[in-house]
């Protein structure tokens, strides 16, 4: 059992395809050691950036045709109108032509129309946040659909000034439940009265100094709040410079489906164009004077999903980043080494070189004084002849057993 077994890992070892290097046979050097510490370095921060990276989500944004028919469609309401609220009448007309009473009623409130200094200073922020968020929308809307605040501006403070003077303005505000349909949300001169195939305003008794139809949109929009929706009529005012003047709200509703990490649900974006004139039968300018919102609904619904990068996409961009550094940084670390070792050969060799010639170019030197001196020692008798020949231009001794050596030239 224990044979089969040293077999079998045996076997396994045979199959390694990453042999190790021994330790005698690795060589270290200065070159690439701060090319280790570089790629070490360049490493760690590539990591950070590509986990600050993973951290971070992002947008898909799909287009569907809307297939909820029996959806309501919510109009939230909050205007004041330059009028007491005894002139003024509110109500819907769609194409289903139902009642205007279906679909709720809004409530009337007399004010007025000049805002506190707390109030004018609100208002004018909301004014300059939504018209900034407009035109940036397209640069912002990632940040706007994460915040996950439903309410950017919040509600407009109570007023701490009471004017002594009659309230000459009327707010209309609340929620009105209608049919995902287009339809005409109008606020017009008179009372309203319902008919069997509509309704009409009652304003006989209204001169023509009553009118004046300046207005000023704290809030509108459609379905529930959520984040990242920007209701481009929110802040707008409008002066009226005649009594008879009709403002015209061109409004496109958009069905839209949010599913973020901070919120999930529906609601509905809205674009819109508005027009405004005055209505003067002399000019040819006909029409009722007032204030009318025309919506439409569009066939088509967005879908708004927030998600992160796939897990595996992000692994492999870490393997990606370490193994593409540790290969550059190793055939860069060679090359490197390579072109030193090639640079310190060079001068190397040309310092030697120089040396040689500055050798060759010295005077020959005299003998050295130990073998002058050998050449005057005595030879015993029974030890062999001796001789020592200098190939340079010396002299050369010669020695015998019998014989005093002579020098020769």
């Amino acid at each position: 059992m224990l044979r089969h077994r040293r077999k079998a890992l045996q076997t396994v070892k045979s199959l390694d395809a990453f042999p190790k290097t021994s330790e005698e046979c690795i060589e270290v050097s200065t070159t690439g050691g701060t090319f280790s510490v570089l790629s070490l370095l360049l490493m760690m921060w590539l990591v950070v950036m590509e986990v600050m990276y993973y951290m971070e989500t992002t947008f898909t944004y799909t287009f569907k045709p809307d297939a909820d028919f029996t959806e309501k469609l919510k109009i939230n309401v909050d205007i004041t109108i330059a009028m007491p609220c005894r002139f003024v009448g509110a109500d819907v007309l769609d194409m289903t032509g139902q009642q205007v009473m279906t679909f709720g009623s809004l409530e009337m409130e007399d004010t007025w129309w000049v805002l506190d200094p707390d109030q004018r200073i609100h208002f004018e922020g909301v004014q300059r946040v939504n018209s900034y968020l407009r035109d940036q929308f397209h640069s912002i809307h990632e940040l706007l659909w994460r915040s996950g605040y439903t309410n950017i501006f919040g509600d407009m403070p109570r007023r701490r000034i009471i004017p002594e003077r009659e309230k000459d303005a009327c707010r209309l505000y609340g929620t009105l439940e209608i049919n995902k349909v287009a339809g005409n949300f109008h606020i017009t001169a008179g009372k309203t009265i319902p008919l069997p195939r509509g309704h009409a305003h009652l304003a006989v008794f209204m001169d023509d100094r009553d009118y004046n139809f300046t207005h000023r949109i704290n809030k509108l929009s459609f379905g529930d709040p959520a984040p990242g929706i920007v209701h481009p009529l929110e802040g707008d005012e409008q002066l009226a410079e005649k009594n008879h003047m009709t403002y015209q709200y061109f409004v496109t509703v958009v069905p839209t489906y949010v599913n973020t990490y901070s919120h999930r649900g529906s609601s509905f974006q809205y674009s819109v164009a508005e027009q405004s004139r005055e209505i003067s039968h002399e000019k040819n300018s006909h029409g009722t004077p007032g204030i009318y919102f025309k919506y439409d609904v569009s066939a088509l619904k967005v879908e708004v999903v927030e998600h992160h990068e796939p897990l595996i996409t992000f692994l492999t961009r870490l393997c990606g980043i370490v193994g593409g550094i540790f290969t550059c940084s190793g055939l860069i670390s060679r090359f490197v080494g390579l072109l030193v070792n090639c640079l310190t050969c060079r001068f190397l060799k040309s310092d030697d070189n120089g040396k040689v010639e500055e050798e060759a170019s010295k005077p020959l030197l005299k003998p050295p004084a130990t073998l002058l001196l050998a050449s005057n020692l005595q030879p015993s008798v029974a030890g062999p002849q001796l001789t020592s020949t200098i190939t340079t231009t010396p002299p050369t001794l010669v020695s015998g057993p019998s014989q005093e050596p002579s020098p020769t030239t």
